[in-house]
């Protein structure tokens, strides 16, 4: 089956077209092929799929092969995938995602196809208990949490996917060690996904990002989202201003309002290819 290896600022996954030809058991297809030695090598599997609400629909599988709901980086490759096989037209296109329906807004390269991609993720979730996690109340800032013997200061956003942000510095940070302390910490009962967030300059912030199912990760779209968040919801950004989110892969742009989160950033093809499966 022919796959494209695609990447949103070093978020690579390998992707599927499933539009017309299903795929049985992604779960262990993920597990396999994400292998970075013995396989395509990736953070996870994408399938390209059939919608009878969107022009598309999109499932995604982390490396470990658990179904994630939403990934930001994804669903920008996903539309460029669309648009460019001729599944969506003009410069706009839906995709149906477990997390809802997402809007995205292409831009053009000078080839034609699709070099960067603006998504409306929807309104951000903020209350505890519908991250999940065990804290009550409308918002959860600048919240203690006793973290492997550390304490570490929380906000909690969901963005169809639930993290965890903490601003501190990231580098230097035994990211491996605390990332998995975070992701089975007993807080949070469907894990988490946290952000490490350091303020570099007014509406700019520097992240490192651990994924549940994943691990490191060179780039995580609802993770920025969730930074910008949770950086205005502490006073660090301004609301409704673009926030700056740079990433170890590159930089995503986020503007947060009152009604939804805009996410912008390039969506990469990297190569093709064929596997037996």
């Amino acid at each position: 089956m022919k796959f494209y290896k695609m990447h949103g600022i070093g978020n690579d996954y390998i992707y599927f077209d499933c539009m017309r030809a299903e795929l049985d058991n992604p779960e262990e297809l993920a597990v396999r092929l994400s292998d970075r030695h013995f396989s395509i090598g990736g953070d996870g599997v994408i399938l390209l799929c059939r919608s009878d609400v969107a022009d598309c629909k999109m499932r995604m599988f982390n490396a470990d092969g658990s179904e994630g709901k939403m990934c930001g980086n994804g669903v920008r490759c996903v539309g460029k995938l669309a648009r460019d096989l001729g599944y969506a037209r003009g410069d706009t296109c839906t995709v149906e995602t477990l997390s809802g329906i997402k809007t995205l807004k292409f831009t053009f390269g000078d080839d034609g196809k699709v070099s960067s991609v603006k998504v409306d993720m929807g309104a951000a979730v903020l209350g505890g208990r519908q991250i999940p996690s065990v804290f009550d109340g409308d918002k959860v800032v600048n919240v203690p949490l006793d973290v492997g013997g550390e304490n570490y200061n929380v906000t909690l956003v969901s963005m169809g996917n639930p993290h965890c942000v903490v601003f501190t510095e990231p580098d230097g940070l035994d990211i491996e060690k605390t990332g998995k302390q975070f992701e089975n910490h007993r807080s949070f009962p469907e894990r988490i996904n946290t952000e490490f967030v350091k303020v570099i300059g007014k509406n700019a912030l520097k992240m490192r990002v651990w994924e549940r199912g994943s691990g490191e990760t060179l780039a995580c779209g609802t993770g920025a989202c969730a930074s910008a968040v949770a950086a205005c919801l502490n006073g660090f950004c301004e609301k409704g201003e673009e926030i700056t989110v740079a990433l170890r892969g590159g930089n995503l742009k986020i503007v947060y309002t009152d009604e939804t989160v805009y996410m912008t950033g390039p969506a990469t093809l990297a190569f093709t290819g064929d596997i037996e499966i």
